[in-house]
């Protein structure tokens, strides 16, 4: 009997966020699941790690789906460190991060603590996806993606994620019967335009309330963005080096000898 895969589950918006309850039920259909997510919310955290506190790190039972389930006070990456280096006796054979509540599309995923969890499981070699539905509610009905997740899931584990490389996937906003499919897509070129609503405490201090206006400069028909606006689910191969290839050429031709 071929023995299961270990599946690593984590999350941005909490463990007990709806979305990764979601996600350690669709798991534990694939694998043994151990869970390491935050105790509370972490969104935007992008890539933070914890370097100047403590980190506390306590089993816990939030229902009765995975093998194992651990609450920790750091950010999302501090939960995928902590689980490779610590928790776990092996190496998963796969880590999953989401169901966020929220896109995670296009230059979202900079920001992304989802994504940022799937990527440091990728720095340690970790096969890994983030899943992220266009939908920022709590209430958000997360039961229709079941379906695709298994379908995603068992690709990857069976044909294997190319090397460091990290699967970013987004679900549109729609029933499961309007879903239109799947589309391999590339990170559609978009930015936020940001504004700060600028208020005052009744003590008479100013604070800031950080809002927004998403800008797609993107009209290609090859994006996620693009995908996603036409009822399918888009899964975008996202890689952690960040060297800009293409321009090396161009900076050899600077004089740093004058």
């Amino acid at each position: 009997m071929a023995k299961r895969p270990l599946i690593l589950v984590t999350n941005d918006d909490g463990i007990t966020a709806p979305g990764i309850r979601m996600l350690i039920e669709v798991m534990n259909t694939i694998g043994d699941v151990v869970v390491v997510a935050p105790d509370s919310p972490q969104s935007g955290m992008g890539h933070a790690i914890t370097i100047n506190s403590t980190l506390y790190c306590t089993e816990i039972t939030v229902d009765d789906g995975p093998q194992k389930e651990y609450q920790c006070s750091g950010t999302p990456a501090d939960c995928v460190k902590l689980a490779i280096r610590e928790l776990l006796d092996r190496k998963p054979d796969l880590c999953v991060s989401g169901i966020n509540h929220g896109s995670n599309s296009s230059i979202n995923v900079i920001y992304s603590g989802t994504m940022s969890a799937a990527i440091e499981a990728g720095i340690e070699g970790v096969p890994a996806i983030g899943f992220s539905l266009l939908d920022f509610r709590w209430s958000a009905d997360f039961s229709p993606l079941k379906p695709f997740i298994k379908k995603i899931v068992n690709n990857a584990l069976a044909h294997k994620i190319p090397s460091d490389v990290v699967l970013n996937v987004n679900f549109p906003l729609l029933p499961q019967e309007e879903i239109k499919g799947i589309k391999i897509c590339r990170q559609a070129k978009a930015h936020w335009v940001e504004k700060f609503d600028k208020r005052q405490s009744p003590m008479g201090r100013d604070y800031y309330w950080l809002t927004g206006e998403f800008i797609n400069e993107d009209r290609g028909d090859d994006t996620d963005e693009a995908a996603l606006g036409k009822g399918y689910i888009s899964i975008v191969p996202t890689q952690f080096d960040l060297t800009a290839h293409h321009a090396i050429q161009q900076l050899n031709t600077w004089n740093f000898d004058e």
